[in-house]
Formats: C-alpha cells, sequence, structure tokens
C-alpha cells in the first residue's frame, strides 16, 4: 500500500512539475473555474426565484451541492478524463503492454498516471462555496459532521473512481467509448441539485443504482446534520462493491486484450 501511495505522490509531483511550466494556465484555469462555478449558482438561483426551498434545501444548504459538484467535477477532468483517453488509445493501438509489463498493478497504472493538475482550480472554488454557504446560512458543523462529511467524501471519490473504471473497461469491446462517457456526464449533471429535488423513482436510481447522491447531495447533508445515519453505512459498503466490480471487470477485459504484437 505505501509503495503505490509513493507513486501516486510521484505522479503528482511529475504533473506538479509540468503545470509549473504553463502558469498562466493555471490562471486561464481558475478564471474558467469561476465562470462555471457562477452558471451553476445561477442555475440554483433560478429555482429559488420561485420557492423558498429545493427538495427542502434552502439557498444555502443548496449552495453547498453545487459546491460538492464542482469539486467532483475537478476530480473528473483532473484523474478520470485524461486516463480514460490514454486507456482508449492503447487499447486501440494494442499498446497496453506498456502498462502490463510494469512491476505494478496494472488498473493503478493505467487510470491514475495522467493527472491533470490546471483543474485544481476546481477543488479551490468548490471548497469556496461551500465554506461561503455555510456562513450565509450561520451554519457550524460539529467535529462530528465535519468527519461524517470527511468520511463521505472519501467514499465518493472511490464510487467516482469505479463508476469509471466500469465505464472505460468496455472500451476492450466497444473501442470507442466517447458517447457512453459523454451519457454518465448528462447523469452527473443531476447532481448539482440535491437528490430530494427530484421524483422519487429518479431518487431511487440516483441513490442506488447511479449513485451520484454520494458524492453531492449526502456530504453535503452531512455538514448540515440532514443526513440519515442508514447513509453513512451504506456509502462504504457502495464504494467497496463498486470497487471490487471494477477491478474485476478490468481483469476480464484483459483476457480479450490483443496486443499489437500478437
Amino acid at each position: 500500500m505505501l509503495r503505490y501511495l509513493r507513486l501516486f505522490v510521484l505522479f503528482v509531483h511529475n504533473s506538479l512539475q509540468i503545470a509549473l511550466e504553463y502558469r498562466v494556465n493555471f490562471l486561464t484555469s481558475l478564471f474558467q473555474s469561476v465562470l462555471w462555478l457562477l452558471w451553476g449558482v445561477l442555475g440554483t438561483l433560478v429555482f429559488f426565484q420561485f420557492t423558498g426551498t429545493l427538495g427542502g434545501w434552502t439557498l444555502p444548504q443548496a449552495l453547498l451541492v453545487v459546491g460538492m459538484f464542482r469539486i467532483f467535477e475537478g476530480l473528473i477532468d483532473g484523474i478520470m478524463r485524461p486516463n480514460i483517453t490514454r486507456i482508449v488509445e492503447h487499447i486501440q493501438k494494442g499498446t497496453l503492454d506498456f502498462v502490463l509489463v510494469k512491476p505494478v498493478d496494472s488498473q493503478f497504472m493505467a487510470s491514475l498516471r495522467q493527472i491533470n493538475l490546471m483543474v485544481l482550480p476546481d477543488f479551490l472554488v468548490g471548497f469556496g462555496l461551500i465554506i461561503y454557504g455555510l456562513w450565509l446560512g450561520q451554519i457550524w458543523p460539529t467535529p462530528f459532521q465535519l468527519l461524517a462529511f470527511l468520511f463521505l467524501l472519501a467514499c465518493g471519490m472511490v464510487i467516482a473512481y469505479a463508476i469509471w473504471m466500469l465505464l472505460v473497461t468496455t472500451a476492450f469491446w466497444l473501442v470507442q467509448v466517447e458517447n457512453v462517457t459523454e451519457l454518465l456526464t448528462a447523469i452527473y449533471e443531476t447532481g448539482r441539485f440535491p437528490v430530494t429535488a427530484y421524483s422519487q423513482w429518479l431518487r431511487l436510481v440516483l441513490t442506488f443504482v447511479i449513485p451520484i447522491a454520494f458524492l453531492t447531495t449526502f456530504p453535503a447533508a452531512a455538514l448540515i446534520g440532514l443526513l440519515d445515519p442508514f447513509y453513512l453505512l451504506l456509502a462504504p459498503i457502495i464504494a467497496g462493491i463498486l470497487l471490487l466490480a471494477s477491478r474485476a471487470f478490468w481483469r476480464v477485459g484483459l483476457r480479450s486484450y490483443t496486443s499489437a504484437s500478437s
């Protein structure tokens, strides 16, 4: 485990060196992140022009969900998309061998090697909006609520990673997965609003089928004391099941892989 942690730190360090060579790009990314954040907040404000709550959430509380949405948007664009592109290219060209021959786990190497630190502003503005929402609503989380928030944030990262790995692994058979990724991106857009704002059937889908609620709504709910403890217990179970499923599916996909030298 420590070996892989050191490797990941090395990946981040190399990406940081590359990012520092283009510092103007970082400022540009920050500007873009702020614009997208304002767009997301504007979309939320539209609903509050006609109602005092959105799915039972007040405006300050809903801003926390928007902040979580931006954080995971940064995670997806910073780690998952770059590696998905590289994995698909390897499969198409039959060059995944360069990953498979390395003395490390192939899934780890293929899915975490490329890190785009230019999306760091997404994390900054996301957490900034969360802090602003807490201040606006005069909400002061307890130590337990903060721990629950961090725990669900970690579980959400595992869930997001596993879902994207399950998706990218289909490239061993489909080769082109761009349309599928666009579909998942569209589904993820539902996480911009509290899951309670949707109909009952869609709420069930976003909780138990494609668990977007564990990425945005539930961490925000934990931070303000609105989370049902059931979901706090369920989060690591779903994260564990999806992670194991992604690893098993990856191994199945490798059996169908044909290298350029085969």
